[in-house]
């Protein structure tokens, strides 16, 4: 690959990477929209969002992985991207029907193209320059995909949410409006969506088209990973326990960084503030994982390499979790900001260590550990749940055991080479 194609590739998915942020972290928003605009009465209701999205990483990946074999990973990209695009002109009929099953399976087939894209990125990331600088060169996808979640919320607010909408949903919300007149605001309120979705929709088919007829090298992760001498042997992937704890960890890290993410808008109304208040929070917290992912490309591998930043980052997150829950709540919610800044090297690190000599059955991998991205789903599931029993803050403590396990593979996991 010439230098010319690999600043290209680098571009092309700094793009796809931003696109990611932009679709995935409007979510932190979507939750706390959905539950006034469809009426829902319950946390574990509202976090269906976050479930519907990403519980398709865990359902869709190996298909992904199988088309990708089929149609090569350039071909797969378009594929994925005009999936993405038919998730979002769901948005239309969702929003004139109202009809919040059909916002969530718009959602399931938004999160079905970011398996395939995802399984697309991440190993061209991870292959297209040396190992050793892997995490520096997803520290800077990293940059692209959460500058896109910094604005996606504020964007969305700001193109969706009307003026006339913000009091429309503080009557709501106050119970002010009731029985016919509610059913009318409530019809006008969500049709907010559909123009935005139709124009992302368009914007993603032509992206598509784009990548796909761009000078990027098509690349074959199974090809250009060589099996290492010695680790001939290993029969299947379950073979590697590197990988499988790694699959684990990320589960548990993107989990935990969800949870933090989609839940601080309604942990601040909590605390007593407004929706136009609170909207800020997860744009803080992703502005403190962009500083970190700045720090890690400084950083990784000149002065850090990616495993003792792992281990750093994993420990500062459990401290900042412990705290999340002991501190009374206008100042536990800052705790939850700031955990932005370790989770952001986490993945980075995680991943790179986890792919390593895998050989043939670095596909399957790699789509082993996107599936690690229903993490997002499932703790954000259980964390409605638990804040339904326990209340917004003391839900908090799933972050602890997702924490440790981190720590763990930091610390010792990702050493271990046989069962």
């Amino acid at each position: 690959m010439t230098n010319r194609q690999y600043i290209l590739s680098l571009v092309m998915l700094g793009c796809l990477f931003f696109i990611f942020g932009l679709v995935s972290w409007v979510n932190s928003i979507l939750v706390p929209y959905f539950k006034v605009a469809c009426d829902l009465r319950s946390g574990f209701q509202t976090y269906l969002v976050t479930f519907a999205f990403y519980i398709a990483y865990l359902v869709m990946t190996i298909p992904a992985s199988v088309l990708l074999r089929r149609v090569g990973y350039k071909k797969g990209a378009l594929i994925g991207l005009w999936i993405m695009a038919a998730g979002a002109l769901l948005f239309w009929p969702a929003a004139l029907t109202r009809t919040y099953g059909m916002f969530l399976a718009a959602l399931f087939t938004i999160g079905t193209s970011l398996a395939i894209l995802q399984s697309v990125a991440n190993p061209f990331v991870t292959i297209i320059g040396p190992h050793e600088s892997a995490a520096k060169r997803i520290s800077v996808m990293g940059v692209c995909n959460k500058f896109a979640g910094i604005i996606a919320p504020l964007l969305f607010a700001a193109v969706v949410i009307r003026p006339q909408d913000k009091l429309t949903m503080e009557l709501i919300e106050s119970g002010s409006l009731v029985g016919q007149a509610k059913e009318i605001a409530l019809d006008d309120l969500v049709r907010g969506v559909i123009v935005p979705y139709v124009v992302l929709a368009a914007l993603l088919f032509v992206f598509g088209i784009v990548f796909y007829r761009s000078s990027i090298k098509d690349i074959n992760p199974d090809r250009d990973n060589k099996t290492p001498s010695g680790e001939g042997d290993r029969k299947s992937i379950w073979a590697y326990p590197y990988l499988i704890l790694g699959a684990v960890a990320l589960f548990a890290h993107l989990g935990s960084q969800q949870i933090s993410i989609s839940t601080i808008i309604s942990y601040a109304q909590g605390t007593g503030l407004s929706l136009e208040a609170a909207k800020v929070f997860p744009s803080y917290t992703l502005a403190c994982i962009l500083l970190g992912y700045l720090c890690g490309i400084v950083l990784i591998p000149r002065y850090l390499s990616q495993q003792k930043a792992l281990v750093i980052c994993t420990v500062l997150g459990l401290v900042l979790s412990v705290l999340v829950l002991i501190l009374p709540p206008t100042t536990s919610i800052w705790c939850l900001v700031l955990l932005g800044i370790p989770n952001s090297l986490i993945y980075a690190g995680i991943w790179p260590l986890a792919i390593r000599g895998l050989g043939k059955w670095t596909s399957l991998g790699s789509s082993l550990l996107v599936m690690a991205l229903c993490g997002n789903a499932i703790l954000s599931l259980l964390y409605g749940s638990a804040s339904d029993h326990v209340g917004l803050q003391g839900a908090y403590w799933l972050l602890i055991p997702c924490f440790a396990f981190m720590i763990f593979y930091a610390l010792r996991g990702y050493k271990i080479e046989r069962w």
